[in-house]
């Protein structure tokens, strides 16, 4: 017995095992309540367990919510501004006041009112129009001559015309011409 008192361990053996079999014991707890994945459900967690501060940044996406999951009631009172919503959404707000008159700007050209020309061309019978096209009879730079708009004709399924409509408000008689392209079909 005396031989084994010869060889007791030194203090610092002491305390190294004692650390050794702590850390031994908390890694074997931790291997057996370790979770299979995908093994935690809705059943398994507590109420309010899960809090805002618990979810990271931009995991929780529009398709991870479920449809009409939020709501007006559920929505902070003044925790959205403006930039939460679409421009269109969002109801407009009263007028404020009027502010001071700018400056008067420069005169712009003499001008009349509007005076506008329906102008209908036909193809000859048996021809299909393929396109047309407007002019005028003038072309000076402080004239406002446009075409409006130009329509097929149809007749029996096939486009056998056009009709165009132009205006001019130069106070000037300019005359709206309607070209159109025909064929033999």
């Amino acid at each position: 017995m005396k031989r084994l008192m010869r060889h007791r361990p030194s203090p610092a053996m002491v305390i190294a095992c004692i650390a050794l079999g702590v850390a031994l014991t908390g890694t074997s707890v931790a291997a057996v309540t370790a979770l299979a994945p995908n093994s935690v459900g809705t059943a398994q967690i507590k109420p309010n367990a899960v809090t805002g501060a618990k979810i990271k940044n931009a995991n929780v996406t529009g398709a991870k919510i479920a449809r009409n999951a939020i709501t007006g009631s559920k929505v902070l009172n003044r925790s959205l501004t403006a930039a939460d919503f679409v421009a269109s959404s969002l109801p407009k707000g009263p007028a404020g006041p009027t502010g001071p008159a700018g400056p008067a700007g420069a005169a712009g050209p003499a001008g009349g009112a509007y005076d506008t020309e329906t102008v209908t061309v036909n193809c000859n019978a048996g021809e299909k129009a393929i396109s047309a096209g407007t002019g005028w009879s003038d072309d000076a730079a402080d004239r406002e001559l446009w075409t409006q708009r130009i329509t097929p004709i149809v007749t029996n399924n096939a486009v056998t015309g056009y009709r165009g409509t132009g205006g001019n408000d130069s106070g000037n008689s300019s005359t709206f011409t309607l070209y159109v392209l025909c064929y033999t079909a």
